[in-house]
């Protein structure tokens, strides 16, 4: 029998005879609270650690944490770029190794057309006269493609919920660790902060002043980078971090896992108080609230009240634990949120980017240039080209406008509502229970990466990429199902 051919009958004995991972009752609740199984319950049929049986999935998984951290070794900024290009290069060698090796052929995925006019229009507007420079263009071409290829290599990888479920547990020990380190640093800043940070910070006029508070003893606190090399990135896995290490916690495992997957994610809500991100705490909020409304909508009643009541106290306890580590300084900052209408604060913090691109992309709808922004423009930028100037872009809206116009605005969120849509479609009537299951997970991580739209870049950064392959993921596994039901 192989992976790809596992039946929903055929569970059981793959979680008996398979090596233990984490193992919990095999009569607890689960859809009906009564007679079905929770999807974390079951052992994989390959254990996590056995490392010479992983597929590309779980090599892509480890590496969007592994690669950027080799910047934090002293002496690796000069060679950031190689580094920071390498995680996003190998999504896209994956998808060229799985075309012309695998002879793969692309998913059905209802995003797929729209993500690829988007690329297809992208690349037309390589020769648009205010494109800074034909490197940059095609450079940003190539950063749309790779952050949205493990959509197209993902489902034909990840066929199975045993697989998917791996994949989630190797995504929480990442994010989890990282988060952690974030938390260490401000414990322990001298043995757990790198000693060089990203050079674009550090070169720029405001220094490390502008990403630092006071802590709890007078002292200097630099917003936790975690495993990456810019302050206040660990905010990120620390979203993460918070929701899968809730959906284990509150699962019916072995209680050593549970404690575990606690710890990751009270670390998670820690680091993001720390990092002073505030997007990423309210963010973080809504995907819990997703997924306890998943769980309330697919009548998982028990699993719903154990989450509901592990929601409130990890919010509260890793408010208690930052504010320990980081004082009053994190305490003002969360009640800011607080403070005055959510309007009004969105608008004085990012509000006015979306005006700004609004407005100013009426001057060009159709677009106005590829190398203008970002990373993209840092490094690859001309500045002969005065027909041509950078652009300051804060927001992903703001810059799908800047890229082509309202084109690429309707296509990539046209793309991202499908995809929502398909989500909750499996969440909610996927035949198979541990597919919903699944689906459940991944709809309430991606409305968090889709909200990120509104005050980050998130679609030309690896959290794009997590997006876009736990979509794949769910697509392959959704489909994997399928066959496996129609199959004589």
């Amino acid at each position: 029998m192989t992976e790809s051919t596992v039946t929903s009958s055929s569970r059981h004995n793959l979680a008996a005879e398979g090596d233990v991972l984490m193992t919990g009752r095999d009569d607890i609740a689960g859809f009906d609270d009564a007679q079905s199984h929770e999807w974390v319950s079951a052992a994989p049929a390959m254990p996590i650690w056995r490392i010479s049986q992983w597929t590309v999935a779980e090599w892509f998984v480890v590496s969007q944490t592994l690669l950027p951290a080799v910047l934090l070794l002293p002496g690796t900024q000069a060679l950031r770029f190689p580094i920071r290009v390498s995680s996003f290069v190998l999504s896209l060698g994956i998808l060229g190794y799985m075309l012309l090796l695998r002879n793969i052929s692309l998913p059905k995925h209802p995003a797929r057309p729209w993500l690829i006019a988007t690329v297809v229009y992208l690349a037309v507007m390589i020769g648009h006269p205010m494109t800074n420079s034909p490197t940059g263009g095609l450079a940003q071409v190539v950063l749309y493609l790779c952050v949205m290829s493990p959509l197209l290599w993902a489902p034909s990888v990840v066929r199975t919920p045993e697989h998917f479920r791996r994949l989630v547990i190797l995504l929480l020990i990442m994010n989890g660790v990282n988060a952690v380190v974030g938390v260490l640093q401000v414990y322990d800043p001298d043995t757990w902060m790198p000693a060089e940070f990203s050079r674009i910070v550090t070169e720029s006029r405001y220094g490390l002043g502008s990403v630092s508070y006071i802590g709890a003893d007078g002292q200097r606190i630099i917003r936790p980078p975690g495993l990456f090399d810019s302050p206040g990135a660990v905010a990120g896995p620390g979203m993460f971090a918070g929701l899968l290490g809730a959906v284990f916690a509150a699962s019916r495992i072995r209680v050593i896992y549970r404690l575990a997957a606690a710890g990751l994610a009270l670390g998670g809500i820690t680091a993001i108080y720390l990092s002073q991100v505030r997007t990423s705490l309210v963010l973080l909020v809504l995907m819990l609230l997703v997924y306890l409304l998943a769980l309330i909508q697919q009548r998982r009643v028990a699993s719903a009240t154990a989450f509901g009541t592990l929601l409130v106290g990890l919010v509260l306890g890793g408010l208690s634990l930052a504010a320990v580590l980081g004082g009053n300084a994190v305490l003002n900052r969360v009640t800011t949120l607080f403070e005055s209408d959510p309007f009004e604060l969105y608008y004085a913090s990012r509000g006015g980017q979306v005006a700004f691109a609004f407005n100013d992309v009426f001057n060009a709808p159709l677009g106005a240039g590829l190398g203008r922004w970002g990373m993209i423009a840092h490094y690859f930028f001309d500045p002969t080209n005065f027909d041509s100037p950078s652009v300051w872009v804060e927001i992903q809206i703001a810059g799908w406008l800047v890229d082509g116009g309202f084109v690429v605005l309707t296509t990539y969120a046209v793309a991202l509502i499908l995809t929502a849509a398909y989500e909750w479609r499996v969440t909610r009537r996927a035949s198979d229970e541990w597919v919903r299951a699944s689906g459940a997970v991944v709809l309430a991580a991606n409305v968090g990466t889709t909200l990120l739209c509104m005050t980050f870049t998130p679609f030309l950064m690896a959290i794009g990429m997590q997006y876009w392959f736990l979509a794949g993921a769910l697509f392959g596994v959704d489909e994997g199902q399928a066959d496996a039901t129609h199959d004589p």
